[in-house]
C-alpha cells in the first residue's frame, strides 16, 4: 500500500495497462500526471507545444497500435476538441486515454468549465474517480474499454482528486504489444465519404455503451436508508458521505453515458432524489432528461466553486458541525511575482508608458495586480497577440495609447505563433513582448521548444525564437535584458513609437531555475519615503505605515538590484562585496 496523488495514480494506472506513450502540454491541476509517467520504465513521454498537437500525436500513436496517455487541464480540452471530436469517429488502434483535469473554484484557471459536457457532446465515455485508488483502477481498465468499444476514453479529475494523496495498491505492468498497423482509409481518413459511415458506427457504439453502463463496475450504490437518495460523482462523493451519513448514494463512476435504468431504479427506491455536483448542472440535467424527478434543496447549492460538507449540509437545511473560527487580524497574502522576477521591470515600464497591455496565460499574468496594475486583458493562451491586433484595428485612425501584447515563451510556442502570423499577414502594427524566462514557469518549470529541454531530458533542439519571428516577416526584432531598467524603457519607447510591428524578446532565466542569491540590498538613512520602490511589487520590499520609509527583508531579497535602479536618492545599497550584474 502506498500514498499517491490522483495524478500519480493515473500515471501508475496507465503504466500498469502497458501504455507506451504519454503526450501533454502542462497545465494545473494535470501537470504532475505526465511527469510521473515519464519516470516509469519502458515509456516515452513528451511535452507538446499545445494540447491539440498532443492529442493528434496520441491519435497517430494509437492508430499505429500503441496504448497512449494524453493529459490536460479542462481549458486544454478546448484546444484539443478538434481532434477529439473526430477521434470519436475514427476510433482507436491501441487504447487512447485522455485525462481532463477540472478546476472548480478556479485555483489556477481562467474559468471552471465542466468537462462532462465534452464527453456528452463528443460521445466519448467518461470515468470519474473519487480517490487515488479509483484513479489507478479506472485508468488501468480504461484501455481495455477503449479497445473494446473502439473509442478514446476520458478520465475526469478535479483538483481534489488530482492533488490529494490517498492509499493505493500499485500492481505490476501488463505488457501490451504493439498492435499491427493495417491501412484502412475508411477508418482513418475522415473525408465525407468515409465519415458518414463512421458516424453510423459511432451511433451503434453509443447504443452499445448505453447497454454496458447499466451494469458497469464503476457505478456504486451505497444503501443507508430510503428517505434521501443522492446522485453524485468524483470528489463530491467524499463530501456527500461526510455531510449526509444517513443518505443512500448512487455514486457514478461512469458519467457519460448515464445508466438510465439503474438511475430510475435507484430513484424508485428512495422518497426524494437529489443531485449534488460542483459548479455545473450536467448531472442534474441528465437525470431530469431521463424523466426522473429531482427534489429541490432547502437552500440552493452554490453555482460556482468547490463544494464542502458544510455547504452540502446547508443545502439540505442541516446545521454545520461546530468548528474553530479563523484567527482575526491575519494579513492578506495576495499572489505576487517572485523577488528578482525578470518580468517585473517590463511591467513597471509598461505602466510608466501608460500602455494598453493585452496579456496572456502564465505567471506573468500577476502583472495585472496592484501595485504594477500593468495588464488590461487576459482571456486564453495566445490571445494577447490576437487581441492586440484587434485593439489596433479598432483604434486605427485615432489618437490612442500604445498597444502592447505580453506573452511568455512557452505560451508563444503554444498558440502565440499562429496569432503573430495572422498579424504579419494582415500587415498590422503594434508591439509584442515575449517574456522569455527560459521555462514554463507557472506549472512547475517544464521545458518548451524555445529552451530546448524535453520532458525526459533527451537530446533536442533549442529553437531560435528571434530567428523564427524574423522568418515570419517581422523586421524589427530585438533582444533586451529585462533586468536593465534603462534598456527596457528605451526598447519599449522606441518600439511603440515606430508605428510598425515590433517584437521585443525580454530574455532572462526564471529566478527559480538557478536559485542563486547575492547579498541582500539594504535601505539606508538616505531614504526620503518617496514611495517609488514599493510600486515594483517586490515581496521583499515593505513600507512603514507611519514614516512611509521603505525596508527590505533580507530573508526574501535575492540581491537582483532591480529596486536600486529606481531609487533617485541612492538610498538602496548592497553590502560591500556584493554587486549587481
Amino acid at each position: 500500500m502506498e500514498l499517491m496523488s490522483g495524478n500519480e495514480a493515473i500515471a501508475q494506472g496507465a503504466w500498469e495497462a502497458g501504455a507506451h506513450i504519454g503526450v501533454a502540454y502542462p497545465g494545473t491541476p494535470s501537470t504532475e500526471t505526465l511527469e510521473a509517467f515519464a519516470k516509469m520504465d519502458g515509456v516515452y513521454a513528451e511535452w507538446c507545444v499545445n494540447e491539440k498537437v498532443a492529442v493528434e500525436v496520441g491519435v497517430g500513436a494509437s492508430a499505429a497500435g500503441a496504448r497512449v496517455l494524453s493529459t490536460m487541464k479542462h481549458v486544454g480540452v478546448n484546444v484539443a476538441a478538434d481532434p477529439l471530436f473526430t477521434a470519436a469517429y475514427t476510433g482507436v488502434g491501441g487504447g487512447l486515454v485522455v485525462l481532463a483535469a477540472d478546476d472548480p473554484g478556479m485555483y489556477s484557471s481562467q474559468n471552471e468549465q465542466d468537462s462532462h459536457w465534452y464527453a456528452r457532446a463528443a460521445h466519448i465515455p467518461m470515468l470519474d474517480p473519487a480517490d487515488s485508488a479509483e484513479a489507478l483502477r479506472f485508468t488501468r481498465e480504461a484501455y481495455e474499454l477503449s479497445e473494446r468499444f473502439d473509442v478514446p476514453v476520458f478520465i475526469r479529475s478535479t483538483v481534489r482528486v488530482s492533488h490529494t494523496k490517498t492509499p493505493v495498491e500499485p500492481g505490476p505492468r501488463a505488457e501490451a504489444p504493439l498492435k499491427p498497423y493495417e491501412k484502412d482509409a475508411a477508418k482513418w481518413v475522415m473525408m465525407p465519404a468515409f465519415a458518414k459511415p463512421r458516424r453510423r458506427d459511432q451511433l451503434a457504439r453509443v447504443e452499445a455503451l448505453g447497454e454496458w453502463v447499466e451494469t458497469c463496475p464503476y457505478n456504486k450504490v451505497v444503501r443507508r436508508g430510503s428517505a434521501v437518495g443522492v446522485v453524485c460523482a468524483g470528489a463530491v462523493y467524499q463530501h456527500v458521505t461526510e455531510a449526509l451519513p444517513d443518505a443512500s448514494v448512487f455514486k457514478l463512476g461512469c458519467t457519460w453515458p448515464l445508466p438510465a435504468e439503474a438511475l430510475r431504479a435507484f430513484a424508485g427506491s428512495v422518497e426524494a432524489l437529489y443531485v449534488v455536483e460542483e459548479a455545473s448542472e450536467y448531472l442534474a440535467e441528465g437525470v431530469r432528461a431521463l424523466g426522473i424527478p429531482v427534489a429541490p434543496f432547502a437552500r440552493p447549492l452554490p453555482a460556482d466553486g468547490e463544494l464542502t460538507p458544510g455547504l452540502i449540509r446547508a443545502a439540505f437545511g442541516l446545521a454545520e458541525p461546530p468548528h474553530a473560527p479563523a484567527p482575526e487580524g491575519l494579513p492578506g497574502r495576495p499572489p505576487a511575482l517572485c523577488p528578482g522576477c525578470p518580468h517585473r521591470l517590463v511591467f513597471k515600464e509598461l505602466t510608466r508608458l501608460k500602455a494598453i497591455v493585452t496579456g496572456d496565460i502564465g505567471c506573468y499574468t500577476l502583472g495585472a495586480l496592484p501595485p504594477l496594475s500593468a495588464m488590461d486583458t487576459c482571456v486564453d493562451m495566445g490571445a494577447s497577440v490576437s487581441m492586440a491586433h484587434g485593439f489596433e484595428l479598432a483604434l486605427a485612425g485615432t489618437e490612442h495609447r500604445p498597444v502592447v501584447a505580453v506573452i511568455g515563451d512557452s505560451t508563444f510556442a503554444h498558440s502565440g505563433l499562429s496569432s503573430l502570423i495572422s498579424t504579419v499577414y494582415n500587415r498590422c502594427g503594434g508591439t509584442v513582448c515575449v517574456l522569455d524566462n527560459r521555462t514554463t514557469a507557472m506549472t512547475g518549470r517544464q521545458g518548451n521548444p524555445f529552451n530546448g529541454e524535453t520532458l525526459q531530458k533527451r537530446p533536442s533542439r533549442e529553437l531560435d525564437l528571434e530567428g523564427v519571428v524574423r522568418a515570419l516577416g517581422v523586421g524589427d526584432v530585438r533582444t533586451v535584458d529585462p533586468h536593465d531598467a534603462r534598456a527596457v524603457r528605451a526598447a519599449l519607447k522606441d518600439a511603440t513609437g515606430t508605428g510598425e510591428l515590433s517584437v521585443l524578446v525580454f530574455r532572462a532565466p526564471c529566478v527559480l531555475l538557478e536559485r542563486t542569491r547575492k547579498p541582500a540590498y539594504l535601505v539606508t538613512g538616505a531614504c526620503t519615503a518617496c514611495g517609488v520602490c514599493p510600486t515594483l511589487g517586490c515581496p521583499a520590499i515593505a513600507k512603514d505605515a507611519e514614516t512611509g520609509r521603505a525596508s527590505i527583508d533580507p530573508g526574501l531579497c535575492i540581491g537582483c538590484g532591480q529596486c536600486a535602479q529606481y531609487c533617485a536618492f541612492n538610498a538602496i545599497e548592497q553590502p560591500e562585496g556584493g554587486s549587481h550584474e
